[in-house]
């Protein structure tokens, strides 16, 4: 018999971990992180302790406590048992946003994960140019080994424990087994590359999962085929997102594409733009719109990151060297000639010193990841914003704002073309927004320049009639009354309980 356990997505956006189980066989949906519980105890500076391994982020809710999933170091640290074999036999991944993946970090190595290929390539990206505690999502690090002194007796504490965590990247539509399970991969479009909905069957039941999907993307057929191939699996189970089903409208792309069009040809400086850091479809929005305006798009190191590795497997988006990378000043700061550093008590400016030395110094202060983009003649600084302000867009997200001090920019304007605030610490950050922006004097143009990466209600509501599965769960929303009007097509509304979290 076929059960499905909801350990997260029950009445809040996101935290998507929904556990199916049969006789012989247990996966997971998803294993994300819930936003509105983690912000009622957490924020930047107050995360969970790694030294308590998983017990902070159980005390708090915001991990069930499921024997035989979680990592056998932070497991044995806290004196929890570890069991020799998983008690789940996949992990399925619907994309790369946190709130379906960021809690696979918990997940012990030898448990399968699911995903496609673009989902790897961002998290590939996440790993190496993040700074989070949390974020090992391809390789564990394992924490509270010792090894062997190299030199005299005792320990030292180790760290060379790096592991490869069971990794399957899945292909559109071809099948794959998880136990009693034949499942396929059926790739949809969302707000970032690689999302993919979920079609698996075994002999008593046909599942379908959407994650989360949109159709008024730059690529609507790919949701359009998976209604298709979900209709002709006759599903007994769908699992649906409902982010927005309280929702009638939608702004596409192309929308936004020309209303910032519009608004450049208007602006006599800097354009500065701040969109999701992997949203590439939005990054090709501006790229257009740069391209329309006779500017450039200049984008961030970790975005450049991301360009660089879909360079090789996506032709749609444009290459790193067709945008512009910006360097930032880190650690002293030397990226021009106002630049100074002190030579055996004598202070000297950087134009004094010679070229090679600096650049050598300079490097120092950024990661290794960083130091090969910026081998690119494509870079630019604050000097190149500041003295020719109507040649660019800047794209500049919350934690770059800073960057504006350097910049000072005139008689420009800023276009926030991301989502509105839905919780409390999102409305903070976006009044310390407004503050910079009044700051420089940068109007704040944001009406209809954000583009949602999931259906509107009228858009679910059809898709799932046209699936019609025999029982429906809502997840991913806090109006799921709204799906109580497809009991008059016949179709059973179950609303999804919270398991137990201890």
């Amino acid at each position: 018999m076929t059960s499905i356990d909801f350990f997260g997505g029950v009445d809040e956006i996101g935290g998507n971990k929904i556990r199916v189980n049969d006789d012989k066989t247990s996966f997971f949906f998803d294993f994300g992180m819930g936003f509105s519980q983690a912000n009622d105890y957490l924020s930047e500076f107050l995360q969970p302790r790694k030294a308590n391994g998983i017990c902070d982020f159980i005390e708090l809710g915001l991990l069930p406590y499921i024997e035989g999933i979680y990592r056998e170091d932070y497991l044995r640290h806290v004196g929890l048992p570890y069991p020799s074999e998983p008690s789940v036999d996949g992990v399925l991944i619907s994309h790369s946003h946190v709130d379906h993946v960021a809690y696979v970090h918990h997940l012990r190595e030898d448990i399968p994960i699911y995903l496609t290929n673009e989902s790897h390539l961002i998290l590939k990206a996440l790993e190496e140019t993040g700074a989070a505690s949390f974020s090992e999502y391809l390789h564990l690090k394992k924490s509270f080994y010792l090894e062997p002194k190299k030199r005299g007796d005792g320990y030292m504490r180790s760290r060379a424990n790096v592991v490869d965590r069971d990794i399957h990247v899945v292909k559109p539509y071809q099948k794959f087994e998880i136990g009693n399970f034949k499942i396929k991969s059926a790739p949809v479009d969302h707000s970032l590359p690689g999302a993919t909905a979920y079609i698996g069957e075994n002999e008593e039941d046909t599942i379908v999962y959407t994650g989360d999907l949109r159709f008024h993307g730059r690529h609507p057929e790919l949701t359009n085929k998976f209604v298709k191939e979900a209709k002709k699996s006759n599903p007994t189970i769908m699992i649906s997102e409902g982010t927005r089903i309280d929702s009638q409208t939608s702004v596409n792309e192309f929308d936004i594409e020309k209303r910032a069009v519009e608004s450049v040809n208007r602006c006599q400086g800097l354009v500065v733009v701040n969109y999701p850091v992997r949203d590439l479809d939005r990054l090709l929005t501006f790229y257009k719109v740069a391209e329309d305006t006779d500017r450039k798009l200049v984008v961030s190191l970790k975005q450049a990151y991301i360009l660089n590795l879909f360079q090789e497997h996506q032709q749609e988006y444009p290459g790193i060297g067709e945008v512009m990378i910006y360097k930032p000043r880190k650690g002293w700061g030397l990226v021009g000639d106002n630049s100074f550093a002190c030579v055996d008590d004598e202070w000297l400016c950087a134009s004094t010193i010679d070229e090679d030395i600096e650049s050598a110094h300079s490097l120092r202060d950024y990661k290794k990841w960083e130091r090969k983009l910026l081998e690119n003649d494509n870079v630019l600084t604050y000097h190149d914003l500041q003295e020719n302000p109507r040649d660019y867009i800047f794209r500049c997200d919350f934690f770059e704002l800073k960057e504006l001090i350097d910049i000072k920019p005139e008689n420009g304007i800023y276009i926030k073309s991301s989502t509105e605030p839905f919780d409390d610490q999102m409305e903070i950050n976006e009044r310390k927004v407004r503050n910079w922006l009044k700051l420089f004097n940068l109007p704040l143009l944001n009406k209809c320049f954000h583009a949602s990466g999931h259906a509107n209600g009228l858009e679910i509501l059809e898709m799932i009639r046209e699936i019609h599965p025999d029982k429906l769960y809502p997840v991913h929303t806090t109006h799921k009354e709204k799906f109580l009007e497809l009991a008059d097509d016949g179709i059973e509304v179950i609303f999804p309980k919270k398991q137990e979290i201890i």
